[in-house]
């Protein structure tokens, strides 16, 4: 039995190992200031054949944007802000340039600037471009329209709904490119009105993409490990897939499906663009030469507007946090970029379980403290059945120690004749490691929730712990945790081989020091449930020498 032990022990232990190395990949985020936005390199849509099925390259039109004066790229930005969001819009084609969260400061201050999502500047370009192209197409290599806007500055002021046109003239065609942002959404409806004045119908299609480099806002921890910063999709095959900076390096990706979604992941955020349901959209994903920039994005179908006739079509773009409700009813398998690995089918539970202690207790750490009682209760009559189980082997630790002192030089009739007490007191050796193997998938999952949830970022407790989805800054948590563990030890049986008794007793040491550099939140689960533990042990243990 003394191998079996041994597994589980090793179990354990590379499990914390693997979960702390993990965790390093989401260590907390030193966020750069915001920067405003410049009339740098401007990078536009190549026009494809009419027949070409593949999303629009985009090549380097730097050469006109940088004889550009500060004066022309200023003229050129409007500023869009609504409740959640605050925008600069380039007029020449249309594109977010910059897009900052007031709801979301970059750090946890009461100074903190807004979270930085788009930008473009001489050191970072990240931006969503949307236009025509095709038989009347309006963007092209050469150039990009340059849009009229009636007011440099549009703010939602109450409203439900705020409306941003860019007018443009083509001939006798006259084109509106409207932004439509709704109070509380992140969600942008980018729409085109195509009203044909002309003789000759008009045919275009719409694409949309987001254009990146590969700039990390999360900085790197000591292990230099950061969490997944990449494209993401949803294809016929796979609801989401995931295809790195690193795959596009060495070639294209490329699809076709109807509706589906582009985007680009963060830690904690998210840009897609989303179009129409209904549509068979053509989607490619690459980088753009030797340049560090790639480009996502999607083409829809053609579109056609006879002689005197209107007519329109668009595309959603959401830039936001990953609010795993709303990213549900935006598009089907968006809210999968809430990326909770392998064991999502007890994250999500658990998260929504946290959801609704939060809204009833108003506060996320005592939403864990409860979720974590209520997990204790469900476990109660296996944990209990292992509990007694080391109750009993405690018990019998003087006989155990009467077979070491007799058949201590004989390895193997030690072993036979613990065997044969084992099963005469009919106990389980192995029964004291099955409530923290029990809990390991529920210690994980909630590990990917507190990493991934970011609704739990910037979430305080009580005291010190202003922020629960990282490391606890005053190391209290950690230490208690280990306390707990030693008091929990003192009620279990003591191994049988000494080198085994002496791993176990500088275990909370080990964990202790693993539980530094993990999250507050998931230091105060595993500290509750210790305490709770040790209750529940001291309990079995009391009754069973009684008996």
């Amino acid at each position: 039995m003394d191998w079996q032990r041994n597994v589980l022990l090793a179990a354990i232990i590379a499990v914390f190992a693997v979960l702390f190395v993990r965790w390093n990949e989401f260590s907390e985020a030193r966020l750069p200031k915001p920067i405003a936005a410049t009339n740098e390199a401007v990078y536009v849509p190549e026009s494809p054949p009419p027949a070409a099925a593949v999303v629009p390259s985009v090549a380097d039109n730097s050469g006109a944007a940088m004889n550009s004066t500060k004066t022309d790229s200023s003229e050129r930005l409007i500023h869009v802000k609504t409740d959640v969001l605050d925008l600069v819009i380039d007029t020449r084609g249309g594109d977010i340039v910059r897009a900052t969260l007031p709801k979301h400061p970059a750090e946890l201050s009461d100074d903190s600037p807004p979270f930085l999502m788009l930008n473009r500047t001489r050191d970072q370009i990240y931006v969503a471009q949307s236009g025509l192209i095709g038989t009347n197409g309006t963007d092209r290599t050469e150039e990009r329209p340059q849009f009229v806007a009636d007011h440099t500055d549009y703010a939602l002021d109450g409203s439900a709904e705020l409306h941003v046109p860019l007018s443009y003239r083509q001939g006798d065609v006259f084109i509106t490119k409207e932004f439509v942002l709704r109070q509380g959404s992140y969600l942008i409806d980018v729409v085109y009105h195509i009203d044909n004045r002309g003789n000759a119908p008009w045919s275009g299609r719409l694409f949309g993409q987001i254009q990146r480099d590969r700039f990390n806002p999360v900085q790197s921890s000591a292990f230099g490990m950061n969490p997944y910063l990449g494209a993401a999709l949803s294809t016929t095959d796979e609801n989401y897939k995931k295809v790195s900076f690193d795959t596009l390096d060495k070639k294209t990706f490329d699809t076709e499906r109807t509706g589906g979604w582009v985007g680009m992941v963060q830690h904690y955020f998210v840009s897609a663009w989303i179009p129409a349901s209904n549509e068979n959209n053509q989607y490619k994903l690459r980088r753009l030469g030797g340049d560090d920039l790639y480009v996502f994005g999607f083409v829809g179908p053609e579109h056609l507007v006879d002689p005197g006739k209107k007519g329109s079509f668009g595309a959603g773009f959401y830039v936001g946090p990953k609010n795993q409700e709303h990213l549900g009813e935006i598009a089907p398998y968006l809210d999968l970029t809430i990326d909770y690995g392998w064991l999502w089918w007890i994250a999500k539970p658990l998260f929504a379980v946290l959801e609704l202690l939060h809204n009833v207790l108003g506060n996320w750490g005592w939403a864990i403290v409860v979720v974590t009682i209520l997990l204790k209760l469900v476990f109660f009559p296996l944990s209990a059945a292992s509990y007694r189980s080391m109750a009993r082997m405690r018990k019998l630790q003087p006989e155990m120690q009467s077979l070491r002192e007799r058949h201590g030089s004989d390895r193997q009739q030690l072993s036979q004749e613990v065997m044969a007490l084992y099963k005469r007191e009919k106990v389980n050796p192995m029964g004291g490691c099955l409530p923290m193997l029990i809990q390991m998938p529920v210690f994980i999952a909630l590990y990917w929730v507190l990493s991934e949830s970011v609704e739990l970022r910037h979430a305080p407790w009580i005291l010190w712990i202003a922020d629960l989805s990282v490391r606890d800054p005053l190391y209290v948590l950690p230490v208690l945790n280990g306390i707990s563990m030693f008091v929990l030890q003192t009620l279990q049986p003591a191994p049988p081989d000494p080198t085994q008794a002496k791993v176990m007793k500088v275990m909370p040491v080990i964990f202790s020091f693993f539980f530094v550099f993990f999250p507050a939140g998931l230091v105060l689960y595993w500290t509750v449930n210790s305490v709770l533990s040790i209750a529940q042990q001291w309990v079995i243990t009391r009754r069973i020498i009684a008996e």
